[in-house]
């Protein structure tokens, strides 16, 4: 059953449309590299496009009826949004499921100290990732520091090719034979991902030349100059370090795209973009987009908080077809593609594949009936009646897409938000796209299978 290459389909019109949707999304992850920066973005699309904000339908006592269009953000990190349906949303929902939060270097609440003429930045790792890939490359910070007034301050430090990078120094190979004999976990320790931020102290007439921390102090003045912020006011921040720079065209000829965080805004963004271009549906489309998978969806704003349940029942309320059966009933008959990605095969590890169920580039969307990990443990698995519907939906839009596993039986595993929406009684089955490098600093994906996956993820809501 090996599937098509999605390319060969193409004439150099459609080829054209893959080529620029793959830009639009490649400037999406070039510039939101936060989950912050995720909602912020995906708000001003919503409103462009015309949703109206929940909240201000709520306050107005508006009521919602089919074809209209609204979303709600939660604590800025996470966020919803519908696409009213003709049938009530009691019948059930066509939901995209997908996370944007990625794997990164969040710094400490108490970060800032001096060592040696050196002024470093402590920093805790966030999610599942090799602490050794993360030294010796350019990073950025992304984040907003809360001030005791209640102003917020945004910033973004290493982007602008005219702006600064810092990074995680690295052992010279000369000097890392005791190094090199260890095991790749403890190659690189998490307390050893500091990041360098300066060497020069302040000014003389600023600062004792022999002073205690006068690099320290002068990073502190220039923070306090840019930002006007204070060391105190790192105790309020969320910044994260991530990798600086535009996510890249990958390959000669320009098939793929290299870039942070594909994992799994490569899911999110065609997820929101199949969601805007969803018009006039039958069933409610949900496309929702959640922090904090890449620790758990614990949390807030994680996918096991109440915020998609609430405002389900917020925008039933607001249609006058509330009540707590109704909700329930609503997720029960509900159906979703929990947008998550899946291991690309790749020929330089091809052991830890099983060939006849990998995903492969070029070959569309990606549908993985379960994951977790040995028995499958901790896994959503997919009814085969509904992998049946899908089968259907996807072939009659002619949408490429493939099965997969995430590699060998015993090898691994991994999870995703899948098995929590199904908690609620709902269909729900795990589909995104293949990537390379998956929780590297630089991911790659195929173009082709983004653009397969924009479609699916239209012919998912229109027709499920």
């Amino acid at each position: 059953m090996e599937r098509a290459n999605a390319w060969n389909k193409y004439d150099s019109k459609k080829k054209a449309e893959v080529f620029d949707f793959a830009e639009q999304y490649r400037q999406f992850i070039s510039k939101c590299k936060t989950e912050r920066e995720c909602v912020k973005e995906g708000v001003r699309l919503l409103k462009e496009a015309g949703y109206a904000d929940l909240k201000d339908v709520i306050a107005d006592n508006r009521t919602l009826k089919a074809g209209d269009k609204v979303y709600a953000v939660n604590m800025n990190k996470a966020l919803v949004a519908f696409n009213i349906g003709e049938e009530p949303i009691s019948a059930g929902m066509n939901i995209l499921g997908a996370h944007i939060d990625s794997p990164r270097l969040d710094i400490k609440q108490n970060p800032l100290y001096e060592e040696t003429g050196l002024v470093l930045l402590d920093t805790h790792y966030y999610g599942g990732i090799k602490k050794y890939q993360w030294v010796a490359i350019p990073l950025a910070i992304h984040g907003v520091v809360a001030l005791k007034n209640g102003t917020t301050v945004e910033i973004v430090i290493g982007e602008d090719m005219s702006d600064t990078v810092v990074g995680v120094s690295d052992l010279l190979i000369h000097l890392a034979s005791e190094q090199m004999e260890k095991k790749g976990t403890k190659v690189v320790e998490g307390e050893a991902l500091d990041i360098l931020v300066g060497s020069m102290p302040q000014e003389k007439e600023e600062c004792d030349k022999e002073a205690k921390d006068a690099v320290k102090k002068n990073i502190l003045a220039i923070l306090k100059d840019k930002y006007g912020i204070e060391e105190e006011d790192f105790l309020s921040a969320e910044l994260e370090a991530v990798p600086a720079g535009p996510a890249r065209d990958y390959g000669i000829d320009r098939s793929m795209i290299m870039g942070y965080g594909h994992d799994d805004r490569v899911c999110a963004y065609p997820s929101l973009i199949a969601l805007i271009n969803s018009s006039e549906v039958k069933r409610t489309g949900v496309c929702i987009l959640v922090d904090k998978e890449e620790i758990g969806s614990v949390g807030a704003t994680g996918m096991q908080s109440r915020f998609f349940e609430n405002m389900v029942a917020e925008v039933m309320d607001r249609c006058g077809n509330y009540s707590e059966l109704g909700l329930r009933r609503a997720l029960a008959n509900s159906y979703m593609l929990s947008s998550d990605v899946s291991a690309a095969y790749d020929p330089n590890y091809a052991s830890v594949f099983e060939k006849k169920n990998a995903a492969y580039f070029g070959k569309g969307m990606v549908f993985n009936k379960y994951t977790g990990a040995r028995g499958k443990s901790g896994s959503n698995d997919a009814s085969a009646e509904f992998v049946g519907k899908l089968r259907k939906v996807m072939d009659d839009a002619d949408v490429s897409f493939q099965t997969a596993e995430l590699g060998k039986v015993d090898i691994g595993g991994g999870g995703t938000i899948a098995y929590i929406l199904a908690n609620l009684d709902m269909n729900v089955i795990d589909s995104g796209i293949a990537v390379q490098n998956m929780h590297a600093p630089y991911e790659v994906i195929s173009k082709a299978d983004l653009y397969e996956t924009l479609k699916g993820y239209e012919a998912f809501l229109k027709n499920a």
